[in-house]
C-alpha cells in the first residue's frame, strides 16, 4: 500500500490540471499555445551553491549542464536526462529537483537538453538532435560513463535513442533508467483503460493525441515513436520503474516481460503498488526509495564496466 504522504499527493494531483490537459484532446492545441507563452523553468537558485549550472543554445535548443563545484567524483557517471511531458510540455521543477538529487547521491554531473517539442518539431528531428548530443557527450565523457534516463515520454525517448545507437553501431551508454516510461504510442494495450479510472494524471485520449502530434509522418508503431516494438537485443542494462495506478504500467510490464523472454538478465523491473505516474520524481517515501534503487543500479553497472 502507498504511504500516507503518497496517498495525499495522489488525491491532490487533479488540482495541477494535468489530467484535464490530457483528457480533453480537443482543447490540446489551445493549451499548448498557452504553455508556450510561459517563462521556462530552470533549477532553483539554491542549487547554485553546490553546482555550476550553465546553459547554451548553440545547437538550436537549450542544453543545461550541471557540474558539482570542484568537479564530479572520480568514477561517477554523467547523466543525460530526458524530461517527460507527453513530448509537448516543457521541463518542470520536479525534473530539476530529481536530477539534482541524483547528482548529489552519485557525485555526478549531468546534461539536460530542453529538446524541441511537438507539435512544432516531430519525432524524427528531435531524435536526430538527441543522437547528435549523445555522441558529443560520449566523446567528452566516454559512452560507458553515461547513463541515459528519463521519465514518461523522456523514458520512451531514452529507449528509442539506445535502439538508434545500437542500429548505427555507435558506442552504447553504461545503463538506461526509465521512470514510468511511455513506450507504446498506439495506446491500445489490454488493461490500459481499466487502469485509467484510477489514474489521476493521464488519459488514453491524451496519449493518442500527443502521440499523433509527435510522430509526424512516422507510423504510430514505428520504434522511434513506440520503442516497445523495436529490437531489445544487445541494449545496455535497464532499470524500469512503474506504478499500478498509472496507465503506463502496461508499457513498463511489457518491456520487462520482453527483456526476460529474450534472456536479458541485466535489467531490473520495480513495480510499486498503488503508485501513480512519475511518483519517482516526487518528495514521497516511495520516490526516495526509487531514487535510492536508481543510484544502486547505476553504481553497479559503472563498477561492472
Amino acid at each position: 500500500m502507498a504511504s500516507l504522504r503518497a496517498r495525499i499527493v495522489n488525491l491532490a494531483l487533479p488540482l495541477l490540471g494535468i489530467k484535464k490537459f490530457f483528457s480533453e484532446p480537443d482543447k490540446l492545441d489551445e493549451r499548448i499555445a498557452k504553455l508556450r507563452t510561459e517563462a521556462p523553468i530552470r533549477p532553483k537558485a539554491k542549487w547554485s551553491k553546490r553546482y555550476a549550472i550553465t546553459e547554451d543554445t548553440e545547437r538550436g535548443y537549450p542544453v543545461v549542464t550541471i557540474t558539482p563545484h570542484g568537479g564530479a567524483k572520480t568514477g561517477a557517471p554523467h547523466l543525460l536526462y530526458l524530461h517527460g511531458g507527453g513530448y509537448v510540455m516543457d521541463i518542470a521543477a520536479v525534473h530539476w529537483d530529481t536530477v539534482m538529487d541524483l547528482c548529489d547521491r552519485l557525485g555526478a554531473s549531468a546534461t539536460v537538453p530542453i529538446y524541441p517539442l511537438a507539435p512544432e518539431t516531430k519525432a524524427a528531428a528531435t531524435l536526430e538532435a538527441m543522437l547528435a548530443l549523445y555522441k558529443e557527450l560520449a566523446d567528452t565523457y566516454g559512452a560507458e560513463n553515461l547513463t541515459v534516463m528519463g521519465d514518461s515520454a523522456g523514458g520512451g525517448m531514452s529507449l528509442a535513442l539506445a535502439q538508434m545507437l545500437k542500429a548505427g553501431g555507435d558506442p552504447l551508454p553504461g545503463s538506461l533508467v526509465l521512470y514510468s516510461p511511455w513506450l507504446d504510442a498506439t495506446a491500445t494495450a489490454d488493461g490500459q483503460r481499466a487502469i485509467e479510472k484510477r489514474d489521476r494524471m493521464l488519459a488514453v485520449s491524451g496519449l493518442e493525441a500527443c502521440g499523433d502530434m509527435y510522430r509526424g509522418d512516422l507510423p504510430v508503431d514505428d520504434p522511434r515513436v513506440s520503442p516497445l516494438f523495436g529490437p531489445l537485443e544487445g541494449l545496455p542494462p535497464m532499470a524500469i520503474f512503474s506504478g499500478t495506478s498509472d496507465i503506463l504500467l502496461v508499457d513498463g510490464r511489457r518491456l520487462a516481460e520482453k527483456l526476460a523472454h529474450d534472456g536479458m538478465p541485466r535489467h531490473i523491473y520495480r513495480e510499486y503498488e498503488d503508485m501513480f505516474h512519475v511518483w519517482m520524481l516526487l518528495p514521497v517515501p516511495e520516490g526516495k526509495r526509487a531514487r535510492e534503487e536508481t543510484v544502486a543500479f547505476i553504481r553497479k553497472h559503472r563498477t561492472a564496466a
